[in-house]
C-alpha cells in the first residue's frame, strides 16, 4: 500500500462524500424547516424528525453487517442511486399527495438510507490506508462531512428562501447522482466472509459476534457508547430542535430572514464541525481518547450563555448570535470527540468484525436521538415564553454526563 494518504481510491471515497454529503446536508435542512414553517409547530417539527431517526436505527446494524459481507463501493453506489431516485419520487408526488405524511415517509427513508451508508464508508477507512493514518483519515472524513454541511444549509437556506423547495430537491438529487458516479472507479479490498446458514441466522450470528465483542473484550468502547447517548439525549436533541425553533418561531425577526439566518447559522455548526476536523487532523499525535471528557465538558459549558441570553435579554439578533457562536464551539469539540472515538474504534476492533461493531455502536446511541428530538419538541411547545429554562436543564444535564464520562476514559 502506498505511503500517501491520498491515493486514487481514498481520493474518490473523499470526493464522493464531498457531493453526497453536500446534497444530505442540503436536503435535511429543507425538509423539515419546509414542515416547521408549513405547520408552525414545534411538538410536530420534534415528532417527524424524532420519527426520521427510527430507520437508521433499524437499517444501521443491517448497514454494517453488509458492509462486512459485500463490497463496500457497492453499497455506496446502490445507495447513492437510490437517494437520487427517493428525491424525484417526492419531486413529482409533493403537490398530490398529503404533504405531512409524505414528508415524513422521505425523512423517515432518507435517514435510514444514511444509517446503512455511513458503516460502509467508516469500515472502508482501514482497508485503504495504513493503521498510523488512520486518525489523520478519519479527520479528513469529518472535515468533509462538515465542509458538505456548511456549504449544504448555507446553499440550501438561500435557495429555499428564493425560490422554495423544489430547487434544493433538484440540486440534491444532482448530488446524489454525480455521487454514485464517482464511486464506481473506486477499488476498496474485499475479501469474502462465509455465511452459516440462511439471511436470518447470518445477521444474527453476526450481531451476536459484534455484541460479544462489546461486553467482554473491549468495555471500554461499550461504556463509551453509552456516554454518546446521553449526550445525544440531551445535547445534540436540544440544539436540533432549539435551533429552528427559537430563530424561526421565538426570536421575532422577519420570516424571509429567518429562513437565511437559520441557513447561516447551520452553516456555522458546519464550520464548527471543520474546524474541529482540522484540529484532529493536525493535532492527531497528541490527542488521547482519555482526554476525552474534558473536551465534552467543554461542550456543556458552552450550552449555558445560551439559556443565559435568552432569560436575560429580548433581543432577536443578540439571542441568534449567542446561540450561532456557542453552537460552533459545540461542533469544534463534539467534531474532536467524533473523530477521537471513530479511532479507537477502527484501531480496537478486527477488521473483520469493524462494520459490524461501529453499525452496532451507531444503532445503540442513535436511538437516543428521537427520543431527544421528541422530548424537547414538547418541552419547547409546553415552555412558551419560558425557552432559557429548557436550555439550562439540557447544559446542566450535559454538563453532569461529561462529568461522569472522566471515570469511563480514564481506564483505556
Amino acid at each position: 500500500m502506498s505511503q500517501r494518504l491520498f491515493t486514487k481510491d481514498f481520493t474518490l471515497v473523499v470526493l464522493g462524500q464531498i457531493v453526497s454529503l453536500f446534497g444530505n446536508a442540503a436536503i435535511r435542512f429543507a425538509l423539515p424547516l419546509y414542515l416547521l414553517n408549513l405547520t408552525g409547530s414545534s411538538a410536530l417539527y420534534g415528532t417527524v424528525t424524532a420519527c426520521a431517526f427510527l430507520p437508521p436505527i433499524l437499517l444501521s446494524p443491517v448497514g454494517g453487517m453488509i458492509a462486512d459481507r459485500v463490497n463496500k463501493r457497492n453499497v455506496m453506489i446502490t445507495l447513492d442511486f437510490l437517494t437520487a431516485a427517493l428525491l424525484l419520487a417526492f419531486s413529482l408526488l409533493m403537490n398530490t399527495l398529503s404533504l405531512v405524511p409524505l414528508l415524513a415517509v422521505t425523512l423517515m427513508l432518507l435517514y435510514g438510507i444514511a444509517g446503512a451508508y455511513q458503516p460502509s464508508v467508516q469500515a472502508s477507512i482501514p482497508a485503504l490506508v495504513r493503521p498510523e493514518q488512520t486518525m489523520t483519515a478519519n479527520s479528513v472524513i469529518n472535515t468533509v462531512n462538515s465542509l458538505s454541511s456548511l456549504t449544504g444549509p448555507v446553499l440550501g437556506g438561500l435557495l429555499y428562501s428564493a425560490w422554495g423547495l423544489k430547487p434544493v430537491l433538484w440540486i440534491c438529487m444532482a448530488c446524489f447522482f454525480l455521487s454514485a458516479v464517482m464511486e464506481l472507479f473506486i477499488r476498496i479490498p474485499f475479501r469474502r466472509q462465509t455465511s452459516e446458514g440462511g439471511i436470518l441466522r447470518t445477521v444474527r450470528n453476526d450481531f451476536r459476534e459484534s455484541i460479544c465483542f462489546l461486553r467482554t473484550e473491549n468495555p471500554v468502547i461499550r461504556k463509551g457508547m453509552f456516554v454518546v447517548c446521553g449526550i445525544n439525549l440531551f445535547l445534540s436533541a436540544m440544539i436540533l430542535v432549539a435551533m429552528p425553533w427559537l430563530i424561526t418561531e421565538v426570536l421575532a425577526l422577519p420570516a424571509a430572514l429567518a429562513s437565511r439566518l437559520y441557513g447561516f447559522s447551520q452553516g456555522a455548526m458546519a464550520a464548527g464541525g471543520l474546524t474541529g476536523g482540522i484540529c484532529a487532523g493536525i493535532f492527531a499525535r497528541r490527542l488521547d481518547v482519555r482526554k476525552s471528557a474534558g473536551i465534552l465538558t467543554a461542550c456543556a459549558l458552552c450550552v449555558f450563555p445560551i439559556g443565559i441570553t435568552l432569560l436575560l435579554t429580548d433581543s432577536g439578533i443578540l439571542n441568534y448570535l449567542v446561540l450561532t457562536v456557542c453552537c460552533f464551539f459545540i461542533m469544534v469539540c463534539s467534531t474532536v470527540f467524533a473523530v477521537q472515538m471513530m479511532t479507537f474504534i477502527q484501531t480496537e476492533t478486527p477488521q473483520h468484525l469493524t462494520g459490524k461493531v461501529i453499525s452496532v455502536i451507531l444503532t445503540v446511541s442513535m436511538c437516543a436521538q428521537p427520543l431527544g428530538n421528541a422530548l424537547y419538541g414538547v418541552l419547547f411547545e409546553a415552555a412558551r415564553g419560558y425557552e432559557s429554562a429548557v436550555v439550562l436543564f439540557s447544559g446542566t444535564v450535559s454538563l453532569l454526563i461529561a462529568l461522569g464520562a472522566r471515570r469511563v476514559f480514564q481506564f483505556t
